[in-house]
């Protein structure tokens, strides 16, 4: 090649053939010029998919690594170089360059709509690659695993998402990222679960009576964003709210304040105890979001089961069954459903947590009501 000017005709020369799918002609010409102009000057995607074309896949992935050494995220290239890394037979490598042409869309980067096709397989392989390295690193390691040790694999593979405390309101430094408590670690929980047939004696005595939709606006502040604003679907009827006894509940459920005499109830003036019966209708979604704060737990006794119900907490879900406690952190993201077509009904109440000392208790009990008198003459 003589000079540039040279370099540039051949350069349109071989686009002219590629976009005839004369690949061989345009490989030539593109090939000729390749060496006499600035890199950044040499279209590399284009010589890529002609020796892609031609089969040459060395030659092809050659030429995108210099595109991606002058764009290192840009998404043509990235998904090229993953589907080239996959034809050479390395699925990790395939997988990352996959994952980086997502990640960078995720962002607001367009994908070449020539190229929207590759992106869906890419997102494909991306996820059946998971379970193949999931059974792989299984089969290696071996499956005589602590439970700890399984959930670090999936979220190694990718199988499952870390889920941390994220309080919206109060982070308490330090504690342990525990989703769900065992709730024999609380032993006067079972005089509580003990009174169980009681309490719903007394549920079905009240006939619905009571209950108030869960969310709520606040006088002069703002809607909170959520379906169930005002809904029944989800609804309470309070023993305790902000610190006070609903007395007129408490005298027509003397069992259910029994049960509730036997939990170490946090005393925080105007904020807490806060105990209820918490419905939840057929079809009714609470949908994932996190609690106010990590230095409580949230109790859940059932009163009435019901068949396709359920609570996830980070990567795990349960259900109420009768006589089994629930006790997990709040400041995880969580959500409850109810698939079945039959109502939930349980106590819900709050408790510190055991690792909260009592001095710190103390505090935030005084950093909350700093909180609420703010602004106030």
């Amino acid at each position: 090649m003589a000079g540039p000017s040279d370099a540039h005709k051949a350069i349109a020369e071989g686009l002219a053939a590629l976009q005839a799918r004369d690949s061989q002609r345009a490989a030539e010409l593109l090939r000729s010029a390749s060496g006499a102009l600035p890199e950044i000057e040499f279209p590399w995607m284009a010589l890529g998919n002609v020796e892609l074309a031609l089969g040459n896949l060395d030659a092809a992935e050659a030429a995108v690594d210099r595109q991606l050494k002058l764009e290192t995220r840009d998404v043509g290239p990235l998904l090229v170089k993953g589907h080239l890394r996959e034809r050479q037979g390395d699925p990790r490598g395939a997988s990352s360059f996959y994952q980086a042409a997502s990640n960078q869309v995720a962002t607001g980067s367009p994908v070449p709509p020539p190229l929207a096709g590759l992106m869906a397989h890419g997102r494909q392989f991306i996820e059946s690659s998971k379970g193949d390295y999931g059974a792989h690193l299984r089969e290696v390691v071996g499956d005589a695993l602590s439970p700890t040790m399984r959930e670090a694999i999936d979220l190694l593979t990718g199988q499952s998402r870390l889920y941390l405390q994220e309080p919206s309101v109060f982070y308490y430094p330090g504690l342990p990222q525990k989703w769900f408590y065992d709730a024999t670690d609380f032993p006067w929980l079972e005089p509580m679960l003990a009174l169980a047939p009681a309490m719903r004696e007394e549920l079905e005595a009240r006939e619905g009576a009571g209950f108030e939709p869960y969310v709520k606006q606040q006088a002069n502040r703002p809607a909170p964003n959520n379906p169930l604003l005002g809904r029944m679907d989800w609804s309470a009827h309070y023993f305790w709210q902000d610190g006070s006894v609903v007395e007129d509940h408490a005298r027509a459920c003397p069992r259910s304040m029994e049960a509730l005499g036997h939990a170490p109830l946090p005393q925080v003036p105007g904020r807490a105890p806060n105990a209820l019966w918490s419905r939840l209708l057929p079809g009714a979604h609470i949908t994932p979001h996190h609690g106010m704060l990590n230095t409580r737990l949230i109790c859940h006794i059932p009163v009435r089961t019901a068949p396709g119900c359920s609570l996830r907490v980070g990567n795990e879900r349960r259900e109420w069954i009768d006589g089994q406690v629930l006790v997990f952190d709040d400041s995880v993201e969580h959500e409850a459903i109810n698939a079945g077509d039959e109502t939930r009904v349980i106590l819900l109440f709050e408790i510190w947590r055991p690792e909260i000392p009592e001095e710190d208790r103390a505090a935030i009990a005084r950093i909350f009501q700093a909180i609420d008198t703010f602004g106030i003459n």
